[in-house]
């Protein structure tokens, strides 16, 4: 059956059409823009007028586009700036008056539990167990450890992601040292305090890997790591996108996502390799098993 998961995140907007049959999942199209929901939250908590209609046109078009694709169902779902927003409630409301999705708002184990299984559930030959898996988001990060394709037996939800880490203290461009300290000092106070089980090995989900691996490769490790950090950091983001060929409001948000991901891994002790799943892949894998 032909399925698509729209997924509002922190930094991106997210579409991907695939074709599941219970077993696994063969992506057809993909999507991504830039609508930022975490960065723009005003002061009081709430989502500005103008977000909102940014992001419910994307969600329209979205939507068009899965259904010229012969989509048959469309699940929705919305992750921590959604989550931690005054006015989620009635964003959700909106969307679906406007729209017709009906949003989920996952909850921080909803959304650990599905990027392990999208991620799990996507991987070449034979996975690694224990297998951790670290999706490092926009407004949050998840660490989850477990078997594939989806036995969870630990995770942990982290007030960390690329966009605000990178909103709260890498404000030039390229970021100075004395921002990358305190960015880095941010992540430390977080992840030091983490005790994860033991892993045979681990992979990476969501934009940042997924960026990542054009620059690093598809193995990230103690060395991989700093120099991608270094690369991107010796000159302005759009100079960086386009001599890696990423995005550029991405190359803004990567080294944030990149001290994420360092301090995780170490806490993991394990090879972190970059994976093809996340949380959109493990709605429609769940979809698909129902």
């Amino acid at each position: 059956m032909r399925r698509a998961c729209i997924d509002i995140g922190s930094n991106t907007t997210r579409l991907l059409v695939a074709e599941t049959d219970g077993c696994g999942l063969v992506a057809l199209h993909e999507e991504r823009v830039f609508t930022r929901i975490g960065a723009a939250l005003a002061d009081d908590g709430t989502i500005p007028e103008s977000k909102r209609l940014e992001v419910i046109e994307v969600v329209s078009a979205q939507l068009q586009t899965a259904r010229s694709l012969g989509v048959g169902e469309v699940r929705g779902v919305a992750t921590a700036a959604i989550r931690g927003a005054v006015d989620g409630a009635g964003f959700v409301r909106e969307v679906s008056a406007r729209t017709g999705l009906e949003l989920a708002v996952l909850s921080d184990e909803e959304e650990a539990r599905l990027a392990f299984r999208g991620a799990a559930g996507t991987l070449a030959g034979t996975a690694p167990e224990p297998l951790g898996v670290l999706d490092v988001g926009g407004g949050s990060s998840e660490v989850v450890v477990g078997s594939a394709p989806n036995r969870v037996d630990w995770w942990r939800s982290l007030p960390i992601g690329s966009g605000s880490i990178a909103h709260a203290h890498l404000h030039s461009d390229p970021p100075t040292e004395a921002e990358l300290h305190d960015a880095r000092a941010a992540v430390a106070g977080v992840v030091d305090a983490l005790k994860p089980p033991p892993v045979a090995g681990a992979v990476a989900v969501g934009g940042s890997a997924t960026s990542l691996g054009r620059i690093a490769g598809l193995t990230l490790d103690g060395s991989s790591l700093p120099r991608s950090l270094a690369l991107l950091t010796a000159e302005p983001a759009a100079a960086a996108a386009a001599r890696h060929g990423i995005d550029a409001q991405r190359a803004r948000l990567l080294p944030a996502g990149i001290l994420i991901l360092q301090a995780l891994a170490e806490r993991l002790g394990a090879t972190v390799t970059v994976g093809r799943g996340g949380i959109r892949e493990g709605v429609l894998l769940e979809a698909a098993a129902a």
